[in-house]
């Protein structure tokens, strides 16, 4: 356990110091986010692919630069091969725009009659709200296609610096722990070692679980919607696993997106309900059963920080740092348990239940101390 010099400042100079240095830490995120955030993948995607590139090195005797470049390039088709999958799902969803509008079109129309009929508001005037709308749309839609191309590089120019700097943490994998190492004090070392082991084997094995959880929902929700006839059936499942292992707010945002395409594709309002109960039994089935058993407890946080983990990465980082808000948090724990002046920030993120020693006292007035569990 590290131990750092416990100074004695007033309450209100520790509460100063701490606000003015997460106030200095966010800015910097915010200020370095194309750095920082593929860096950060990398550091995750780095974890999950050492045993491989430890494998290709030891027992195939491949080089260190041979390894890494091997365990990356399969990494690299794995991403290749979602997208493509994905990818062909969304052309296939392009090609039947001209029906998905007629359909629209056609939902509209007796949404219409219904407002037309329940809130008296007659169609000409709701067609004029349309037609507003539709010239706003027109007149931004340059600005929008032109968006979505900047969006679509800025992708892939993010896919290839998490791709580089992850090929580049497995290479230089030992000068990274060295360094960590030798800017603390000798006597600190085992500790070192020991955050970045357990660091290590947590991360990988949520990593992997949230594979497992994602590839586990995807099949199971593309089976059910391809037997109840739903069109875009796999698509509707991806969108389902990927959003899914974003928590609380990933099930909202597939919800809408499946009842949406749904929707639009077909006239049935019954398979409308239904892909809306499919999602909704299986985000339960998934964060009480397929949650705890595949990606485990490994991440002790409890909800309340998971949640405002989430909010605050997307805030910070957008997408990517909801995705990143959990490991993030999690290596924090790690750290902050295993210094003492930080143990409280370490029990304000766990999940874990903590033993009190209640104190009785007894006719003879002599204290005995019971274990009480909050």
């Amino acid at each position: 356990m590290l131990k750092s010099e416990n100074t004695a400042y007033p309450l209100y100079v520790k509460l100063t110091m701490i606000l003015i240095s997460i106030i200095a830490i966010t800015y910097i995120s915010v200020i370095i986010k194309e750095v920082l955030s593929p860096l950060l993948f990398g550091l995750l995607f780095s974890i999950l692919l050492l045993p491989a590139a430890g494998f290709f090195e030891t027992k195939l005797k491949f080089s260190r630069s041979g390894a890494s470049a091997v365990s990356v390039l399969l990494l690299l088709l794995s991403i290749v091969a979602v997208m493509l999958l994905l990818g062909s799902q969304i052309t296939k969803l392009a090609q039947d725009l001209p029906l998905l509008q007629e359909q629209v079109n056609t939902s509209l129309h007796g949404i219409q009659k219904w407002i037309s009929t329940k809130m008296h508001i007659n169609i000409d005037k709701q067609m004029a709200y349309i037609q507003t709308a539709t010239t706003n749309i027109k007149a931004v839609s340059p600005s929008v296609i032109g968006s979505t191309f900047l969006s679509l590089s800025s992708i892939l120019l993010f896919l290839v610096f998490v791709i580089l700097d992850t090929f580049f943490m497995l290479l230089y994998r030992r000068r990274l722990l060295k360094f960590l190492v030798d800017i603390f004090d000798k006597e600190y070392t085992a500790t070192v070692y020991d955050i970045v082991s357990t660091s290590q084997n947590i991360i990988r094995k949520y990593v992997v679980g949230l594979f497992l959880q994602m590839s586990t929902v995807a099949a199971v929700c593309c089976t059910v919607f391809l037997m109840l006839g739903i069109k875009y059936a796999i698509l509707l499942g991806l969108i389902t696993a990927i959003f899914n292992i974003v928590p609380y707010i990933g099930i909202f945002s597939a919800l809408l997106l499946n009842v949406l395409i749904t929707f639009a594709t077909t006239a049935v309002a019954g398979k409308v309900i239904l892909v809306i109960i499919t999602v909704v039994v299986m985000h339960l089935v998934d964060s009480n059963i397929l949650l705890p058993v595949i990606v485990g407890s490994k991440v002790k946080i409890n909800a309340f920080i998971t949640l405002l983990g989430v909010v605050l990465g997307e805030m910070i980082w957008g997408i990517s740092g909801m995705f990143l808000s959990i490991p993030v948090i999690a290596i924090l724990k790690i750290i902050f348990d295993r210094i003492e002046t930080l143990q409280p920030w370490g029990h304000l993120l766990g999940d874990e239940k903590f033993v009190k020693k209640k104190i009785i006292v007894t006719a003879e007035n002599k204290p005995l101390e019971e274990d009480t569990v909050l």
